[in-house]
This record gives structure tokens, sequence and C-alpha cells, in this order.
């Protein structure tokens, strides 16, 4: 059963982790401190702020589109890069 366009249905917060970090919306978001954050225990405190399991979800779920989104770009790159134009 294959779910369709779940990625859409998980962000329901928009800019909800910059806004829990105190970070502006238009600043990335260091990958280091997303890590820390999915490897911290819930109560401890990360960078100043105490890991909820709210925000540690938050976390873990940009990890993985940040992932997902490279996957993405390397199919497409591959996929350019074995074609030759005809004559």
């Amino acid at each position: 059963m294959a779910m369709t366009k779940w990625i859409q249905k998980a962000v329901k917060k928009k800019g909800a982790l910059h806004r829990q970090l105190g970070i502006p919306e238009g600043k990335p978001i260091p990958v280091s401190l997303l890590k820390k954050i999915a490897k911290a225990e819930i109560g401890s405190k990360v960078a100043g702020k105490k890991v909820t399991h709210l925000l540690k979800r938050r976390a873990v779920l940009a990890l993985t589109l940040k992932r997902l989104s490279k996957k993405k770009k390397r199919k497409k790159k591959k996929g350019k890069k074995g074609r030759r134009k005809k004559r």
C-alpha cells in the first residue's frame, strides 16, 4: 500500500522548527544542530534549548527530507551524464 504525497501531509506547520529553535526562516538550520537534537535524550538541553519530543520529531523529519532531496538530485545528474546527443 503506497502512500502518495506523504511529505506534504507530514509538514503541517511550516517554519515551526525555525521558530522553536529561534532561527530566522531565511537562514538555514545547521545540520550539525539537527543531528545533535536527534541524538539527544528528551529533557536534555542542546544549544540552550530544551529537547522536547516534538522538537526531536521535527529535527528527524528535517534530516530525512534533506536526505531525500539529495537522493533526488543525484538521480537527475546520473540520468543526464550517460546520455549522448544524436547526430
